[in-house]
């Protein structure tokens, strides 16, 4: 089955509503991130690196926001037989299509998906916990708590995986790096109208924190080692090791 192109606001909008992971968003959730975000297939493969030198035997394994199950899928084909994986999502039309592509992968360790607010996730015997553009959707307030219960769930020499979009604090740099996100996307075909909105759509609901914001948390939850492994324009990846 051929992979749909996002053309979610490829049309002019009378009102750009606030953005939602919904049944739209979910049939070409594949075209929109890897056409959106650079470094995504970096970070992809970051997780099955780590996941094959971090992941213990007989451990849980998290996917944080899952969506379609593309880091998911990582985790499965590089853990040990084991191994758990357990990925969750809150939105119902991504955890059904989680599904459905877990069913069709037949690797050894089991997996399950739960539709889920991952605030409300008990975090037990884990050795890998990945939170892919996700935590960037949590409420500013709550993501420290968060990665508070992350750390006590993870196992000594478990690891976190941190992917985000990231701002920075001097003016000049933030409107520099806001201008080449949107030329990438304009040569990945996306048209300046398509671009505004879905910015617009998403302002106020992708909330993003600067790197020394997502150390200092991660430190301040107990990380005894973090570092920035990746970085692509305004996007980053953390590892934090217990």
């Amino acid at each position: 089955m051929p992979e749909k192109k996002d053309n979610v606001y490829a049309s002019p909008m009378t009102t750009v509503g606030a953005f939602r992971f919904d049944e739209n968003v979910a049939d070409v959730f594949k075209d929109m991130i890897e056409r959106s975000v650079p470094g995504y297939g970096l970070v992809l493969q970051l997780i099955g690196l780590l996941a094959e030198r971090y992941a213990q035997e007989n451990t849980n394994v998290y996917d944080l926001g899952c969506s379609l199950g593309a880091s998911t899928l990582q985790l499965r084909r590089h853990i040990p037989a084991s191994c758990h994986a357990i990925a969750i999502d809150n939105s119902s039309a991504m955890a059904e299509r989680c599904r459905s592509n877990m069913s069709r992968d037949h690797s050894a360790a089991t997996c399950e998906i739960l539709e889920q607010d991952i605030r409300e996730t008990e975090f037990t015997n884990a050795s890998v916990i990945v939170l892919n553009f996700t935590l960037q959707f949590i409420d500013d307030n709550e993501r420290q708590a968060l990665l508070n219960r992350m750390y006590e769930g993870l196992n000594d020499g478990g690891i976190i995986l941190l992917a985000e979009k990231v701002r920075f604090e001097d003016e000049d740099k933030q409107t520099l790096m806001t201008d080449l996100h949107h030329d990438f996307k304009k040569l990945q075909g996306y048209s300046d109208l398509e671009i505004a909105q879905k910015r617009a759509a998403i302002e106020n609901v992708l909330v993003p924190n600067t790197e020394d914001v997502h150390v200092a948390r991660l430190k301040a939850a107990g990380f005894t080692t973090v570092m920035r492994c990746m970085h692509c324009l305004n996007f980053s990846a953390f590892l934090g090791i217990k």
